[in-house]
């Protein structure tokens, strides 16, 4: 491991007894809590009850689940941990992301500049840039690194689950304001290197159309009047224009957008 600053084995050293953990037990917390940006943790550690996964201001798993005080050991530790690291360094040299250790390194592109959350499963790692709008994937088998465009989510968490057969991204996937999403639901960003082909293309979104464009003269209705018209137009068009923005964030399928607009169109 990563050599500790003189601050950082005195920081241990204090956890480790508070917590009646072994130091090497809390090192590995240190740097797996490092490895995830200070906001997650994925870990595997006897003391703590073998394999589990943190997340700040959300969910603790351990490998024994119905141990609450264990969930609470970890959490805790785990958030001092963070806080302790934001304000000294713990670590003689920056963390790096080789062989899913640290946080950082420049295994992803330079001009994403620093993520703010960053992680890694067996050989797979991903970094999170939410200025840049990108996810960085690198599957750890010599294929290039793979940038994914996270439009206007906002990523809170990653986890990972079991994967279906050709899930090029393992299981992995994010937590945003719209809900769960998989990491293969997201498009590809532009001139992202893809490596060899994976089995199952992400599904792209198709953008919205932007060549219709509503009629310049007030709609007449079928009794004569158009007073309303124009302005009921306005207002479906508004709707329909909302109702893409929710399609492009996943909210609404391709079938359920469309038969809506339908349904609106036909009112005009």
């Amino acid at each position: 491991m990563t050599l500790l600053t003189a601050a950082g084995r005195a920081a241990i050293g204090d956890l480790a007894r508070r917590y009646g953990l072994s130091e090497a037990a809390v090192e590995h917390m240190a740097h797996a809590v490092s490895n995830g940006g200070g906001t997650m943790a994925q870990f595997n550690v006897p003391e703590l009850g073998g394999s589990g996964q943190w997340m700040a201001g959300g969910m603790t798993m351990v490998g024994d689940m119905f141990n609450h005080g264990l969930q609470a050991t970890v959490s805790n530790l785990c958030g001092e941990l963070a806080g302790a690291m934001s304000m000294t360094p713990f670590f003689e040299r920056p963390q790096t992301a080789s062989g899913g250790m640290g946080m950082g390194g420049g295994w992803w592109p330079a001009h994403l500049g620093s993520p703010t959350s960053s992680g890694g499963q067996n050989q797979a790692r991903y970094a999170y840039f939410p200025q840049a709008r990108r996810i960085a994937f690198d599957h750890g088998d010599g294929r290039p690194v793979v940038l994914l465009d996270t439009g206007n989510h906002h990523i809170g968490g990653f986890s990972q689950q079991q994967s279906g057969p050709g899930d090029p991204f393992m299981g992995v996937s994010v937590s945003s304001q719209y809900g769960q999403f998989a990491l293969s639901t997201f498009p590809f960003a532009e001139g992202s290197g893809r490596g060899a082909p994976p089995a199952a293309e992400p599904q792209r979104q198709p953008p919205v159309d932007q060549s219709w464009q509503p009629p310049t003269e007030p709609a007449r209705t079928t009794d004569g009047f158009d007073g309303t018209a124009s302005a009921s137009a306005g207002d479906i068009i508004g709707t329909i224009e909302r109702l893409a923005r929710l399609r492009d964030a996943g909210a609404l399928s391709e079938e359920e957008f469309a038969a809506k607009k339908a349904e609106l169109l036909s009112r005009l």
